[in-house]
């Protein structure tokens, strides 16, 4: 994101150093927040109660990530900032996660990025560490003279747990954890086009590198306010090798080449497969798109 700064559509601000953020009493949340899950609502939601200015320091990259490790993240940074606003915080500050930050004390961190912005209040789940080594923790921020929230923990919900759920294709039990249907959030690129040659044109969806992608297989979902079919796997029936994720939207005809698409997840259908004729394929995805129109979005 350009600039010193910009507003998600929700209205919160974003901001990139401490010194870019009006110090004023404020309450703050610490973490990455893949996801922006129950658990992290939970967290927010007390932030927000507290009646102090509602704030969150969030990283990027994700600090796995920056130090080698595969993550399979669950949103975009764009979505999670998004997210973040949605659930009543009004400031970010995206805190870029170099070596510098990396190897902080915790009593630095501490002074660079809760006093210097106003923070009063921090909430975090009890198991928070901070700090290099993770060295630091809530009994630090106390000894420092900050008072300390423990955001209530939601058994079972994890942003891990969520990406087991979805390597399972079970987007269902991946919505209840996240409080709303998982997303595929991307861009539309050039694609095969026999989509359209069978009657049914589909975008081809291309996600950034280090997210998360659901189970292959055929799910009904939502798509630019329309119902949709979206298939991810390998079109093993035209003998594909890469991953391809290909949403058709229902009663939709429109150009949506080189836009962002935000596609949510509701159901899984059936496998990928392969099948005898061109005839019988375009019979199960004429099947595919009835079930998809009597799919219902899952709730928490």
């Amino acid at each position: 994101m350009a600039g010193r700064e910009r507003r998600a559509a929700e209205g919160v601000r974003i901001l990139h150093a401490p010194s870019q953020v009006e110090r004023q009493p404020r309450a703050v949340a610490v973490g990455v927040f893949d996801g922006v899950h129950r658990g992290h609502r939970s967290v927010f939601d007390a932030v927000v109660e507290s009646g102090l200015a509602p704030t969150a320091i969030t990283f990027d990259p994700h600090p796995r990530i920056a130090l080698g490790y595969k993550v399979d993240l669950l949103t975009t940074l764009e979505r999670r900032l998004e997210l973040l606003g949605e659930s009543g915080i009004e400031t970010v500050l995206v805190a870029s996660f170099t070596p510098e930050l990396q190897h902080l004390p915790p009593e630095e961190f501490a002074e660079r990025y809760l006093r210097a912005i106003g923070a009063e209040v921090v909430v975090a789940g009890e198991d928070f560490r901070f700090g290099v080594r993770r060295s630091g923790d809530l009994a630090l921020l106390e000894r420092l003279g900050l008072r300390v929230v423990v955001a209530p923990e939601l058994e079972g919900v994890s942003s891990t747990a969520i990406r087991a759920a979805l390597a399972d294709g079970d987007v269902v039990a991946a919505a209840r954890m996240l409080g709303r249907p998982f997303e595929l959030d991307g861009t539309v690129v050039g694609g095969d086009q026999r989509g359209g040659t069978l009657g049914y044109p589909t975008a081809n969806l291309l996600l950034e590198a280090d997210l998360a992608c659901p189970g292959y297989g055929i799910y009904a979902g939502w798509a630019h306010g329309h119902l949709a079919a979206v298939s991810i796997g390998t079109n093993p029936h035209y003998g594909g090798t890469e991953r391809r994720i290909e949403p058709y939207l229902l009663d939709f005809d429109a150009d949506l080449y080189g836009r962002r698409l935000v596609v949510e997840l509701w159901e899984r259908l059936r496998d990928e497969a392969a099948f005898s004729s061109e005839e019988e394929l375009v019979a199960q995805i004429a099947r595919d798109v009835e079930a998809t129109r009597r799919a219902r979005r899952p709730g928490p």
